[in-house]
């Protein structure tokens, strides 16, 4: 007798936690630029020229997509920046 598999639909959170996510970084008008590289350079480990780049987009735009990817690493790296005193936040990627 054979035996029939079912696969069943991911539920929305599954789905909504594979899907990428961004950390995205703000203006704030507290800390200076070369504060901001600098934590962009010891949480993320970006050469000091993207660090500036970085900087400068979120300085100039207002924001700044740091990272892309799952969800979990994405609130590892907000908590982490949080603790650097930046404010950032998750969202997601394509919106």
């Amino acid at each position: 007798m054979a035996t029939e598999t079912t696969e069943l639909p991911a539920s929305e959170t599954e789905t909504e936690l594979a899907q990428p996510w961004n950390v995205v970084v703000h203006n704030d008008p507290v800390n200076l630029m070369s504060y901001v590289a600098m934590v962009f350079r010891r949480v993320f480990g970006f050469s000091s020229e993207r660090a500036q780049k970085h900087m400068l987009e979120v300085h100039e735009r207002g924001r700044s997509v740091l990272w892309t990817g799952e969800r979990e690493k994405a609130e590892l790296y907000v908590q982490q920046l949080h603790g650097y005193l930046l404010l950032a936040t998750v969202e997601r990627a394509g919106e």
